[in-house]
This record gives structure tokens, sequence and C-alpha cells, in this order.
């Protein structure tokens, strides 16, 4: 295998009686595949569960990961924090406004109108001190304020990169991993380098309406019919997921640290494998663990194996990891794109040229790689 240019990571997890994820009608999300419904889940859950998990393999738990966070009130409750008790009001006010337009544009004033936009450590420590500095600078001063925010907002108008000039990680570790646009400042955009799709059953949709009821704990003999009567979906599947991983992406989006690039890999794999995605966790308790996880290394352009199901399969581990090992094997002899593989699987069917092995000597593969690449982007 030449140098690894990608990482592909393909798993199946089994759920039963749940609700992961749900529409604006509070059903399940469902795809239209191979003319059957299936049960899906999104893209955007399942990154927001890996990114926030609180786990022993957490993203923030690694050295140098800087925190970031997503809001559309990141100036209020960020940047103006225990240090701005007493300011005055209106001079707290013509500051906010200021730092409100570089961040989220001309229309930042309004809240409605702003971008959830993300914005890493670095760049809140920015704004912090450009706050301190022009309420210092008005010294009680509601004209004074009023200048010196102007004055700041020209030199800054459009220009939210110069906030996180010279960072190793601008947008945090989130922003590294799955990207950041930002509709005020294009050149603060950042591309990701760790790409999701959405998991989706490899069956047809299993679902059902769950009738229940709340009783009243105080209710008297003559009190008859439940207090409370409610409907809910619940759905049970078995789901194919496929994360990429643009390793040169990676290197350069975290300044071409190889050794931390290796410990986000790491700890990525155990939380795709780990990290449950879902809702209504007391009702369903929406616990599971990946029962098939398949790692690819490569130097060709990544390919999902979501083919392998567009026919509906039995919903059952074994039946899946062999429709997914026949359409590999279909694809390794047409194309020969040689590929390193490692699989766990709680199945015994096997896949082609994988290597098996636990969850850990998976882990153990991905953050290998970075270290293998010839040339790693200078910081």
């Amino acid at each position: 295998m030449s140098d690894p240019r990608f990482l592909q990571i393909h798993f199946l997890a089994p759920y039963t009686a749940a609700l992961l994820n749900r529409d604006d009608a509070g059903l399940a999300k469902r795809l239209p595949y191979g003319g059957s419904l299936r049960t899906r889940v999104s893209s955007q859950c399942l990154k927001r569960h890996w990114r926030l998990a609180e786990d022993p393999h957490a993203l923030a738990n690694i050295d140098g990961a800087d925190a970031a966070w997503r809001s559309r009130e990141i100036v209020d409750h960020k940047v103006f924090g225990d240090w701005a008790e007493g300011v005055d009001e209106e001079i707290a006010m013509e500051v906010k406004e200021a730092l409100l337009k570089v961040v989220y544009g001309d229309k930042g004033g309004d809240k409605k109108s702003r971008q959830t936009l993300l914005l890493g450590a670095v760049e809140i420590a920015y704004l912090t001190e450009a706050a301190k500095t022009l309420v210092a600078g008005a010294a009680g001063d509601k004209k004074a304020a009023k200048d010196l925010a102007a004055a700041w907002l020209k030199e800054h108008k459009g220009n939210l990169k110069a906030l996180s000039e010279g960072a190793k990680l601008p947008g945090g570790l989130t922003g590294a991993l799955f990207g950041r646009m930002v509709t005020s400042d294009p050149r603060a955009n950042i591309d990701a380098a760790v790409h999701v799709a959405h998991a989706f059953t490899v069956h047809a949709e299993e679902a059902e309406s769950d009738y229940f009821i709340a009783a009243d704990d105080l209710a008297r003999e003559e009190d008859t019919g439940a207090d409370t009567i409610q409907e809910t979906e619940l759905t049970s599947g078995l789901f194919y997921g496929y994360v990429v991983v643009d390793l040169p992406g990676l290197l350069s989006n975290l300044g071409g640290d190889a050794e931390l690039a290796g410990e986000v890999l790491h700890n990525l794999i155990y939380l795709i494998a780990e990290v449950s995605p879902g809702a209504k966790l007391g009702s369903t308790a929406p616990y599971s663990r990946a029962s098939m996880l398949l790692l690819e290394a490569g130097d060709r352009q990544p390919r999902s194996l979501a083919e392998a199901f567009r026919v509906p399969t039995a919903p059952e581990t074994g039946q899946a990891v062999a429709a997914l090992s026949t359409h590999l094997a279909a694809l390794d002899a047409a194309y020969a794109t040689g590929e390193a593989r490692r699989v766990m699987s709680l199945a015994n069917a096997d896949i082609p040229a994988a290597e098996r092995g636990s969850l850990a000597d998976l882990a153990g593969f991905a953050k290998g790689l970075p270290g293998q690449m010839a040339v790693v982007p200078a910081a």
C-alpha cells in the first residue's frame, strides 16, 4: 500500500425499541432506498454525539484539543463572562454590537439573523481581550465607548480570520475535524477532514406506534381513566454507517501535528463503536455497541459499501456482514485498489483481506496512520 491518504470506517450497529433521531413531526427519520423505506440517523446527529460524548475516549480529553462552541450567543455567553459584571450596560452594549457584527456580519445585532457559528477557544480569547480593552479605554464614557467600538469594527469588519492568525486550531478540534462555514468571512472557513454519511437500516424499517399513559399517583378511587394519554414511535434496526477521514486534510487542520492526529483517530474509532446516538434515554435506554467495525486505509478515492444493502438484507449481523463481504469482494475484483483492512466483528463471517482484531487493535491501527505519511504539512 502507498502512503495512506484516506481512512474509511464502516460499522453495523443494532438498536431495539428506540427513537434515535426524530424529524419535525417527532417521528423517526427515514430514507427510501432500494424500493424500501429505511430508518435513518442523520450525520449531524452522529457527529454531535461523538464530539460531545462524556467518555474515557472523549475528544475533549486529548492533550492539545482546544475547545470550541457552536452558538448564536457566543459574545453574550462566552466573551462577556464574569469579568463584565458591574460594567455599565450602555457601554457594554456599544462594545457588544461591534463584536457581534464582526462575528456574525452586519445583521449580527439581531439574534434571529445570526448564523449558528462555531468559534474556537483562541478566537473567543481574542474577542474577550478586545472587549476588555475597549471597555477599559472607554473609562465609563458612553461616547468614548461608541467611538472606540466603531474604530475597532472598521479595522476588523469582514475579517473574522484575523482573530486567529497563526493559531494551530482556530476553530478548535471540532472545526479541525468537522469543518466550519462562515458566511460573514469565507476566509475563516475550514474544510472538514472527517466526512460522515447518514446511517440507515440494512433492512426495511421496523416501526410501531407506542401508546402509553401517565397515571396520577394521587388519583382517588372515583377518578377513572389515565391522567395523560400519548403516542410515540419506536423503531428497531441494524444500521450501516460510513465515515471517511481525509488524512492529509486532518494533518493540515491540526497544524501538521501527526501525534495529535493519531490520538484523534484512536479516540474517534472508540467513539464510533461505543457511543450511541439517541433521544428518549429514560424511556428506551438506546445504548448499544457496534457489532461490526471495518477500517480501510488506502490512497484511492473512498467508496461507501451501502450498495451491499440496496436489496434489503435480513436484520441480523451475520447476514449483513456476509452481504457486505460479497459486495466488497466484487469491488476488489473489479478495481483492485489494495486497501489495508482491519475488522472487529461479532459475527463469524469473513471479510476479504481483512485482519481480525479487537476494538483496541483497530484503534491502534488508526492511530499509527498519520505517522506513515511521507510528507507532513508544515504548521
